[in-house]
């Protein structure tokens, strides 16, 4: 049990803390070649050609501008400023929260979103839920560019994007020297450093590294963790470049756990006497190699591949039978992937034609009965789970007229996978070969450039999902069709006037042939859920120094075909009624600015049956800005001193029910930050 002085215990693994305080020292070092003018061509990553048919769908992007503003710790956070976003966060260290998108409400946590880095996808097909992913292997500070696909609108994933795409980009051009530094209440730090060098003419290196750690504002919730990233690109001439990336991680700490309802009333900052020194530890390493090569001016061809280690093990205590108890899970993964990207452009279009291939074997390990972290008992699961994808995927968008500039793209994948038992179980779920699944899934889209002003957009889109778990190893799964989801969406992005931007959508989604399980072992596709929503971004500027920014997202998220009829016009659990971000900025002088944000989040069913509701809630923050003078040596320097929750209002980030019992994780109290960011 890790305690807020003694974080990372010795192990046999290198901790990625001393290679994270290794790239900071290089952020010392002399660019000996900064002098140099050539400029090295950028080496591209899978997918990168497909930006063009964004203006036929909802994709919300924040550029490395936008993001170096927020001054983030966690990616996760960017999410408020996307309409309709919102994050669950359970407050578990180390254990991805679950965030909301069109009206699903398992993304990170579970498989409702798929998330890529670089093309790459950090969805995990058996963690804790298939589609698992964790964003804290990423450094805020590296990233070039997030887009957020909003829907099952991209032809990039298939098994996971149902809700939609998270598209992380990092910086692969240019020299800087970036540093961001934050202390916070409750022992928090962070540090982040990005470099970009060019070693010679032909060569560059991109470096990115941060350590945070924090003791928590509950008790026992002590947690750290280290990242590191590097990517060496080279130009061979010719056309032909190649790109070595790696990546390092390692995180650790302590869990308080979840509260009662009625505890958390009394002490919204409190821990449960049952918890059981719940926490969690992982290690995370990845390498890639991507060759492109230039067929002709605007054609290019990618190869890539990529291998990913992981361990990851969490303790949880939680109602069980009338009283606490604590499980372990533990998932080591390893990963193999590798593909083939085409793509192109002409006067009137894009292209991109790609192949892909993915390996992935996970240990599946879970105990459950506890004492304080040992084992009382055998191994309800310990085996091994592989799933393998093959895809080809394409995407035309047609510069047709400016009235009608068409997006088409088709996706086809099929799965395989294998489970075997690595010893002793007392559980009952299935573990056989998995029956091969494919499935097509279409993406129809077109954007209307009404005017300069105006610009209008409608799509039709379809993604699925596979049986959940180990359901599709099962004899009894054999049949089954993937779960199935389509959605059609208008839009409009119009910009009222100088001063005045929207952007508008409206959508609706339907499933069908959802998965339910008739008797141990047999399943049958039976089940429908319909979503509709809304989604707003307006950007205003009333005067040159004052700028107003809301995003603004409703959804509603309704079963309509449930084996449980009492079930069947009910919301879909964990899904607020409407989410809305105001945010203000006023440049009160050239040097100083003002900033705040106003967050509401509505109130959202907690069980299936609706009778438990999670309370609306707001929350508000307030920073100050400082540039610091350029008599100090520093480029772009800034200082920021930010109240969050300014008001310390209690409010329950997520809520769950559990054992019968209903369970809250605590929203984050009042806290203070002080932040330093510059370039050198």
């Amino acid at each position: 049990m890790l305690n807020s002085t003694a974080l990372f215990p010795s192990r046999p693994h290198p901790t990625a803390a001393r290679l994270v305080a290794a790239a900071f020292l290089t952020l010392g070092l002399p660019l000996a070649a900064a002098a140099q003018e050539s400029v090295l061509a950028t080496v591209t990553v899978k997918g990168q050609a497909l930006q063009a048919g964004r203006a036929a769908y909802s994709v919300p992007t924040l550029g490395s501008e936008e993001i170096k503003q927020a001054a983030l710790s966690e990616v996760e956070a960017l999410w408020r400023q996307v309409p309709g976003m919102h994050v669950n966060d359970y407050q578990l260290s180390g254990v991805a929260n679950s965030v909301v998108l069109r009206g699903f409400s398992g993304g990170g946590h579970g498989g409702d979103i798929a998330a890529t880095l670089d093309g790459i996808s950090l969805n995990e097909a058996m963690s804790h839920a298939d589609g698992y992913f964790d964003l804290n292997v990423v450094v805020p500070l590296e990233l070039e560019e997030v887009a957020v696909h909003q829907g099952p609108v991209s032809v990039l994933q298939g098994n996971f994007n149902r809700a939609g795409l998270i598209e992380l980009r990092t910086r692969r051009s240019g020299e800087y020297r970036d540093v961001a530094l934050q202390a916070a209440s409750h022992g928090a730090l962070d540090a982040q450093a990005a470099l970009g060098l060019r070693i010679d003419a032909a060569s560059q290196l991109f470096l990115a590294a941060q350590h945070a750690r924090g003791d928590g504002a509950r008790p026992d919730s002590g947690n750290q963790r280290s990242t590191l990233s590097a990517r060496w690109q080279h130009q061979l001439g010719g056309g032909l470049r190649i790109a070595l990336s790696g990546r390092l991680h390692a995180a650790e700490g302590d869990s308080p756990g979840y509260l009662g309802y009625a505890q958390w009333l009394a002490d919204p900052q409190g821990k449960d006497a049952r918890v059981q020194s719940d926490g969690s530890q992982k290690h995370f390493r990845t390498l890639r190699l991507d060759i492109n090569y230039d067929l002709g001016q605007d054609t290019h061809l990618l190869a890539y591949a990529y291998g990913t280690s992981q361990d990851f093990v969490r303790w949880f205590t939680r109602p069980k039978a009338g009283s606490w108890a604590q499980r372990e899970e533990r998932y080591d993964r390893s990963v193999a992937g590798t593909g083939l990207n085409l793509s192109g452009a002409t006067r009137s279009a894009q292209w991109t034609l790609g192949l892909e291939a993915l390996r992935e074997s996970t240990d599946y390990g879970y105990w459950d009965d506890l004492q304080g972290r040992r084992r009382s008992a055998p191994a309800i699961n310990n085996r091994e789970a592989t799933l393998n994808n093959v895809a080809a995927f394409g995407q035309l968008d047609w510069k047709l007229h400016p009235l009608f500039t068409p997006s088409l793209g088709l996706r086809h994948d099929r799965f395989t996978g294998d489970c075997t038992r690595l010893g002793a179980e007392t559980g009952s779920e299935a573990c056989t070969r998995m029956q091969r699944v494919a499935h097509t899934s279409p993406k129809l889209g077109f954007s209307s450039l009404v005017s300069e002003q105006l610009t209008l957009r409608a799509s039709w889109s379809e993604g699925f999902a596979l049986p959940g778990n180990f359901a599709k190893y099962a004899l009894g799964a054999a049949q089954l069709d993937p779960n199935v989801f389509r959605q059609t969406e208008v839009g409009m992005q119009w910009r009222a006037s100088r001063q005045l931007w929207l952007d508008l959508a409206l959508y609706r989604m339907a499933s069908s042939q959802e998965i339910r399980n008739l008797a141990p072992g047999i399943y049958e596709n039976f089940g429908q859920t319909r979503r509709r929503g809304a989604e707003l971004q307006a950007v205003w500027t009333p005067a040159r120094s004052v700028e107003l920014r809301w995003n603004y997202g409703r959804a509603q998220s309704r079963v309509t075909q449930n084996a449980n009829a009492a079930l069947v016009g009910r919301q879909v659990a964990a899904v607020p009624s409407y989410t809305s971000t105001l945010q203000a900025r006023w440049q009160m002088h050239p040097d100083w600015a003002l900033q705040g944000a106003l967050r509401h989040v509505g109130r959202m069913a907690v069980d299936a049956a609706n009778s438990v509701w999670s309370p609306a809630y707001h929350v508000v923050d307030l920073g100050l800005q400082y540039r610091l003078p350029a008599a100090l040596g520093l480029q772009d320097g800034t200082l920021r001193l930010t109240v969050r929750n300014l008001a310390d209002k209690p409010y329950a980030s997520s809520m769950s029910v559990i054992g019968g019992e209903r369970l809250v994780a605590p929203g984050a109290p009042r806290s203070l930050l002080l932040g330093l960011q510059f370039s050198l």
